[in-house]
């Protein structure tokens, strides 16, 4: 297969390559089933950052053995009415999430509010299949976690946040939902990753140097920090998100996960805080209905010719689902050798 030529594959034939790929390395079918959902959920929505190009990181760090390939993760007994608590036992984030969303979304409809804590987790991927998970039970959401330091507090000269990403969903009966997903630095890590192995220099402005000096070079800064997104703005949201999904919950806060985990090049261990809310339950007794209103403000948002949120990543997903999802021949090889060579394939 020559380099410009694609093989196109369903999502359903892409997740058991995927699954087959982690189950060789040692995952059991909870985490690799799991994991394997959101990778190939980045490929359909063309979110490439979160793809396949993912697997390997996994690998690396169950050869790390900084991961628990064979958890189980655990729903644990109730602590307080609206606080639910997944331990993940030293797994992915992805299979306690997946335990933990329908009990999280029985008790926001009984209560109105109510909070998922995932604890001693290895991070993976984007936060909005987890928000998706909840809108798709007609609740609103917001999920967010600490992730290794690599990011610069505004004024700083050095990692001390995490790229700390957080996602808020919006339920739309009968439609896609409303989701955005986003670090507060100025662009997730895997983008300065993509610009390195592609040879382009960063935009102005994303990132300093080890020494604390602005550069456009995606090598140096790997080795220095990235900067928040809109200075002070995202520095306090970021700082936000490490108290509520790293102090509050009593897990690890980026610096203490960098320190723990001892390298960039491995998945970080932490936890993760996600909220659930029931739009009825709170506009019970006002006027008008709540998803009426917002298809309203929606419609008066799109009306002024801006583009709501993920509408890109919905449209590839439903090209993916009509025509499939198309993986250049180099794709198709790194899977190939993931599979054949499993833990081998990574140092």
């Amino acid at each position: 297969m020559s380099e410009s030529e694609t093989t196109i594959l369903t999502t359903a034939e892409l997740g058991r390559r995927v699954e087959a790929i982690l189950r060789g390395a040692g995952l059991n079918a909870v985490q690799a089933g799991a994991v394997a959902r959101v990778i190939v959920a980045g490929e359909r929505d063309a979110c490439k950052s979160h793809g396949i190009y993912r697997i390997e990181g996994v690998l690396r760090t169950v050869k790390a053995g900084k991961v628990d390939p064979q958890a189980v993760p655990e729903l644990l007994a109730q602590e307080a009415p609206a606080i639910l608590r997944v331990d993940a036992r030293s797994g992915f984030a992805n299979p306690a999430v997946e335990l933990g969303a329908p009990a999280l979304a029985e008790r926001a409809r009984r209560l109105g509010v109510a909070a998922l804590v995932i604890n001693d987790c290895t991070h993976f991927s984007a936060l909005w299949p987890e928000v998706e998970l909840l809108t798709g039970m007609g609740l609103a959401a917001l999920a967010l976690c600490p992730s290794y330091a690599t990011v610069a507090p505004t004024g700083g000269n050095r990692p001390l946040l995490g790229t700390n990403p957080l996602a808020f969903g919006w339920p739309r009966p009968g439609r896609t939902p409303y989701v955005f997903d986003f670090a507060t630095s100025v662009a997730a890590r895997g983008e300065i990753e993509l610009h390195r192995r592609a040879g382009r220099p960063l935009p102005e402005g994303w990132a300093i140097d080890a020494d604390g000096r602005p550069t456009t070079s995606p090598a140096a800064a790997l080795a220095g920090a990235m900067l928040p997104f809109g200075g002070h703005k995202g520095s306090a949201i970021g700082t936000m998100i490490e108290l509520l999904a790293g102090i509050m919950i009593g897990d690890l806060t980026s610096a203490e996960a960098l320190e723990q985990l001892g390298s960039t090049a491995l998945s970080p261990a932490h936890g993760e805080l996600l909220l659930a809310f029931s739009p009825e339950a709170f506009a019970a007794g006002r006027p008008g209905a709540p998803f009426d209103r917002a298809e309203r403000l929606f419609e008066a948002i799109a009306g002024q010719g801006a583009r709501l949120p993920s509408r890109r990543r919905f449209a590839a997903r439903a090209r993916s689902e009509a025509e499939g999802i198309r993986l250049t021949a180099a794709e198709i090889a790194l899977l190939d050798r993931l599979l054949a060579l499993g833990l081998d394939a990574v140092a």
